[in-house]
Formats: C-alpha cells, structure tokens, sequence
C-alpha cells in the first residue's frame, strides 16, 4: 500500500502558478498551506485545500464581518453558518427553513444550466435538513437588454429557473428583476428557497461519531462542475467562456426522486441517520470535510467507491467534481441496509464510500493508495482578511450631489415622467418573467406573484407566510451602509404591506473585488447597515450567501446586497394585496406626506431615468419604518385594510398607478402638491405605503397611526377608470399598455 503523506520534514515543493490560478489560491496561501501541513500538499490535498479555502466556500473576506449581525431570537432553531439554512419557529408545532445563494459566475457563462443549478443546489440545501421545499424566489440583475448578450443571458436564466423549479414542482412565488449598466459583463443570479417541517424533526449536517458509514446517494459522478468553488471566486474575463465545464449540469426530475426520499427518510426514519448534507461547492470534499469539522472527528474516503458515469476519472475528479443531485448521508452502521432499501425504492442508488474515524484527519484513499491525509481543522479554517477600506470618491461625490439644482417637472410633462418611469425595465410588470413559473403548484400560494411579497399558507394551521426578495443596488453604491439598511427596510415593508410581521432574513452578499479598498468599504459598511436594520425590525439573518469577485473587464457591478425577508401572518386569509378594489374606497398615505423635499430624489430612479444620472443623498429613518411596518401588521389583523403597496422605486406617483393597473380601476388624488412636483410625485422617501380602506374604516386607521406616532394622510379616492394624481392626467389603460409592454417588447429587440 502507497501512503501518502511524504514526512513532516520535507520541504514545501516548488508550484506552479498555473495551477494555483486553476484553484485560486495565492502563493502565500499556499506556502501557509505547507506550513500548517508541515510539508508541500499531495496534488488532492492542494485541490481539497484550494477549493475549501475559496472565498466562495471559505468566507475569507466576509467572514470577519458576520458578527455585526443579529443572530439570536428565542424563534431561532439554528446557528449562522453552522447548517445547510437557518430555522425559525412559525408557531402551530412547524418550522420554517429559509436561505438565499448565488449562482452568478456560472450564469454568465450558461444562463440556463448556471441558473438551473443553482435552484437545485439552493432546494438541496432545505431538504438536506429534512424540511419540505414550499417556495423558490429569486433575484436577477442584467445589463441593458438593448444588448443582444443581455437578452440572451436574461431569457435563458428565465428559462432555467423556470424549467428546474418547474419540474421540482415547487412553485415559484416572487423575486425581482433589476436591469444595470455595470452587471452586463457579470449578471447576478440569486435564488432562495423555503421550507417546513414539524418541529423536533430537523436533522443536523453533522457526521457523527466515529464507525458511522458515509453514503452517497443519487447522481453518478462525473468532470461537470470541476473547480466550481474556485471559478466563483475569481473575476470573469475574456477566458472565461473556456471554463464551460466548470458549470454543472441539472436534472431535475432525479432531484425531484432525491428530495422525496431524503424528507421522506428524516421525517420517518431519523434514528438510522447521524447527519445528512448536500453535495454543493467542492462536492464530496467541502460535504464529507465539513461534516467530520462539525463532529470533531475524521474521516476516511474510498474513492473507488464512488459511482461514476465517465471511466478514468481520478481521484483528484472525484473528489472535486461538482456534479449535481447529490448527497451525503451519515449513517449508523447498523441501518447500511435499511438506507440503502429505502432508496432503492426511490430508484436512488446509495453507496458506502467512507467512514468516520477519530483522529481528526481527512484521508482519501484510491483503492489502496492513500492520496491526501490532512487535518480537517487545517482544511476548514482558511485565512481570513480585512483589508483597507475605503470609500470611493466618485460615489461619494455623487452622494453628495444636490437634486434641487436640477430644474423641477412642469406639469405639462407629468404624463409623459409618469409613462417613461412605468416603461422602465427596473419598474415595469415582470410578468414575462413569471408567467414562465408555475406558481400554484401545491395550492398553498396565496398571494401570487406581482404583489409586494408572496404568501403561502401552511395546511393545518390559521398562520400564514410572507416571503420576499429586495436589493436596491444604486443606494448601496452612493452610501453603502445607508442603502443596505434600505434593502432591509423594503423587504420589511413588502411583507408588512402583505399584512405579515417580518420575523428573519436571509441575505446574499453580491460585491466585486474585496481586495480593493472601494470594495471593501462597500461590503463591511453594507453589512454595518444590514444589522442596524435588522436589530431594528427584530428580524436576526439566520443564514445566507457571501457573492464577491462579481466584475468582469468592463468593471466591478453595482453593490447589491440582497435582503431574503420572511413574515408571519396570524391569519393567512387576512393577507393583503396590493390592488385597489371598490370604487369609493379611500386611500391614504401612510408615512411622511404628500410634499417632499428635493432630496428624496437622491438615487431615484426618476433621476435615472429622466436626467441618466446615479446621485444624490440617501436616507432613512428606521424608527418611522418600524412605526410604519407595526401600523400596517396591526391594520391588516383589524381587517381595515383593502389594498397596501409600499412606496419604494419611482415614489408614490409610481404605487398608486401599479395599485389602480393591478385592480383594473382608477384612482383621483385631491391633495394638493406645494413645493417640488418633482419629488412629491417621484420622491422615494422611505417609510411610506399606499393603502385603500372603507370609508367607514378611516377613523380607526386614524387613530392606530397616532398611536403608533406615524403620519397617516387621506390623499384621495378609488374612482373611474383614470390616474388623477396631481398635474397626472392618464387614462388607465394608456398606464397599463405601457407598463406591462415594456419589458417584453425589450426581450423581443
């Protein structure tokens, strides 16, 4: 038998840096490597090394930073970053199992197999815990579709999402669609996914003690997806079209067959597993290596044992292939059998290919040559960085950048803003994009897409859920930590505008180079902001994604850091649209009024849309957002409210028209405008929502407001088929052709 590794005293070997390029490592890291080893890695242990020390698996930037955030709430069932996803109870004897993850670098190079992939890996990662998937979102940015490129990599990302959580039979319920000059050479593709499960019945992603046997189950292995964790962690350049094989290939309805079995086998069969865990980034090595890290043991892997559908793939392959619909079971020895029946009437094929040992090392076997023996704390603990930060000056000079210098709107040119900002890809209706989804399979969806968040029920229980994603990438860029803090806001306000109160985030961290100082101050203060707004809302991140190296030769994208939201409704039938309904209903604003200074144009997407410009200061103020987020929970429970729509991107001219198109009705505001007209129709003040009521129920809302200290505005009336909205004069249907044409009219070029 040929033992590997050579003795402690041998020196580091010379490397070439070629091949650390291939698995993204520095030279210094790899000399610290060998320090730590006590000699130069076998080539299996540098690629299990260079791939579990890859930012997109090892965190070295951002992990330093994760203890700004709150974590902790008496409903919170899981440790940050110790499982698969975090768990929140939901009340009713039922957990909730929530996160978000990335798959931006494969989508760029294969739109549709990268965004596939990424739901599967994301929907893995909630059963893996032993909870049922109930629920895909996403958040997608590209650049300019007037691109035949960007339009290539928005449908086919579409497509993919569309054609993988299709098959799963999970609908898929809400998300957003952003469109930005600086993600053309680097689209962003995020995906979250929801789960339940009666409580007690979570299985840990743990190894177990020593003698447990290590399956895997599911897809045979192959090159696909070779050097996945490291593409992830590198920019993209012109060569990066030649890494295709780093994107794996998905078939969804093995992890259709996947899913049901591993649920199935948790809910059922719990005693004969000591942890379960998802073949993602790195496959067998970050699985097998971070389970055996969260045991405090070893382990021992039989390479040959490992099913594969290509001959002659060595180990190096098989321990790094990120071939798709795959898991890893931990299993007591005296159910081998049990497990491997259980599957098999799946169809799944499950194989012994290791065991857990004692003595805290990972070693890698080729039948009887022993190719890698490292310890797993050397390979779980990369180096963690905290470079320089500091803010980009341009930003900060666009930040600073007054918006009352520019001329106010005319009223004669009030139609034609009104229609220009609804014709925007960042406003108008992403229907094209989801009718491509099946959003009702399993009947729980409540609230469909469209709306401010998605609702699903829970059968069995009065309580409903409230998910949404939110990312505004433009006020993150002029203030990092303030515009951050609004990404949590917004989501917060979505999923109160649905009647829930917001009860956990989970985020996904998108920057470029945090080696850079620009950069680094963009995510360290992002994620500053992020908690401050997540303490104040009582929402702690209980899982989530870190996305840097998001650049390519044209330059680093937009900061767009991604808030994941999840809210409890008490009565699911209480959930709240936000279309008008009935003529005659008032509507009033909740939050700061009518009139707004210049400065809530700052970021706006008025002034990007209207003057191409990215500038301006941007606010908020989180004790009006939380007065605003209980006013609109506690007015949903008294069953005041008809409609709630938050007024986020193009202000409130912009929710009032998407409210009256979404209930086909119109609506006349008789407030008047003083000051800027400009701002009062376009201004994206915070804090604020739109929300139709019963005449008769106007009083109550009144006072809920004073109670709670939040401005609450009588601004006008449900009426005719008209948008009357101060110097605004439009038909309805005009406003409607207009904004539910725009985006595939785009699309079709």
């Amino acid at each position: 038998m040929t033992r590997y590794p050579p003795p402690a005293d041998a020196p580091p070997a010379n490397i070439d840096d070629e091949v650390l390029a291939q698995i993204a490592l520095s030279q210094d890291e790899y000399e610290l490597a060998s320090e730590r080893l006590g000699r130069a890695p076998s080539d299996v242990e540098l690629g299990m090394i260079g791939a579990l020390w890859s930012e997109h698996c090892g965190y070295k930037h951002s992990r330093p930073l994760f203890h700004h955030f709150p974590t902790e709430d008496e409903r919170i069932l899981t440790t940050l970053g110790e499982e698969n996803a975090g768990a929140i109870s939901i009340g009713g004897g039922w957990v909730a199992v929530m996160k978000i993850e990335s798959h931006n670098h494969p989508s760029a190079i294969e739109p549709y197999e990268g965004a596939a992939t990424g739901v599967g890996g994301i929907v893995r990662d909630i059963f893996a815990m032993g909870a049922q998937p109930i629920a895909l979102l996403d958040s997608l940015r590209f650049g300019p579709l007037e691109d035949r490129r960007n339009r290539r990599l928005c449908t086919g990302v579409v497509a993919g999402i569309g054609g993988y959580g299709n098959c799963l039979g999970i609908p898929t319920v809400g998300g957003e669609l952003l469109i930005g000059e600086s993600y053309s050479g680097n689209p962003l593709v995020n995906a979250m996914c929801l789960g339940i499960a009666p409580q007690g019945s979570l299985i840990s992603a743990t190894a177990g003690p020593p003698g447990t046997l290590l399956m895997i189950v599911g897809a045979d292995t192959g090159r696909d997806g070779l050097h996945g964790a490291t593409f992830a962690s590198v920019e993209l350049d012109e060569a990066s079209a030649e890494r295709r094989p780093a994107v794996q290939v998905g078939n969804p309805f093995l992890e259709k067959s996947l899913m049901d079995a591993c649920v199935g086998l948790v809910r059922d069969h719990r005693d004969w597993l000591e942890g379960l865990q998802d073949c993602g980034a790195a496959g067998i090595t970050s699985s097998t290596v971070e389970m055996a890290e969260r045991a405090g043991s070893g382990l021992r892997i039989q390479t040959q044992n490992v099913p594969r559908r290509e001959s002659g793939m060595t180990p190096y392959e098989v321990m790094l292939s990120e071939s798709q619909e795959r898991m890893i079971a931990a299993v007591k020895p005296e159910h081998v059998g049990d497990v491997e029946a259980w599957f098999e009437h799946w169809d799944l094929h499950a194989e012994v290919i290791g065991e857990v040992t004692d003595d805290g090392i990972a070693r890698v076997f080729d039948g009887e040559d022993e190719v890698a023996a490292a310890p797993v704390s050397v390979m779980t603990n990369p180096p963690a960085y905290t470079p320089y930060a500091e803010r980009d000056s341009d930003a900060a000079a666009r930040a600073a950048g007054d918006p009352s210098e520019l001329d106010d709107l005319k009223p004669t040119e009030a139609n034609e803003a009104l229609l220009q900002l609804l014709a925007s890809p960042n406003i108008a209706s992403k229907r094209w994009v989801y009718r491509q989804y099946d959003h009702m399979v399993g009947t729980n969806t409540v609230v469909t897409p469209g709306s401010d968040a998605a609702v699903l029920r829970v059968r069995g229980l009065k309580q409903g859920l409230a998910v949404c994603t939110d990312g505004p990438g433009r006020a993150v860029e002029l203030d990092p930590y303030v515009g951050a803090a609004r990404a949590v806001a917004e989501a917060a306000r979505n999923v109160a505008c649905s009647g829930a109160r917001p009860v956990a985030v989970t985020d996904c961290l998108n920057f470029a180079n945090p080696e850079r100082a620009p950069i680094y101050f963009q995510l360290s203060e992002s994620i500053r902001g992020m908690a401050d707004a997540c303490r104040a809302f009582n929402t702690p991140v209980v899982s989530g994604n870190a996305s840097l190296y998001n650049e390519s030769e044209d330059g680093p994208v937009t900061p767009t850091p991604v808030v994941g939201m999840l809210g409890i409704i008490s009565d699911v039938r209480q959930a709240v649209r936000m279309a008008f309904r009935d003529e005659g209903d008032e509507v009033w604003l909740l939050g700061a009024g009518l009139n707004q200074e210049a400065a809530s144009l700052g970021g706006s997407e008025y002034l990007a849309v209207r003057h191409g410009k990215s500038a301006g200061p941007v606010a908020i103020d989180l004790k009006a957002e939380t007065a605003l987020i209980e006013v609109l929970v506690e007015a949903s429970e008294a069953g005041l409210l008809k409609s709630a729509h938050d007024c986020s991107d193009g202000g409130l001219a912009v929710a009032l028209a998407e409210s009256a198109i979404a209930g086909e009705v119109g609506v006349s505001i008789d407030r008047p405008v003083s000051g800027r007209l400009n701002a009062a129709l376009f201004g994206e003040a915070g804090g604020r929502a739109v929300v139709s009521l019963d005449p008769s129920q106007a009083e109550r809302l009144a006072e809920l407001a004073s109670k709670n200290g939040l401005p609450a505005t009588r601004i006008g009336t449900v009426a005719s088929d008209r948008l009357s909205i101060a110097a605004i004069e439009l038909p309805l249907t005009e406003a409607a052709e207009t904004w539910t044409s725009a985006l595939p009219s785009l699309l079709d070029g």
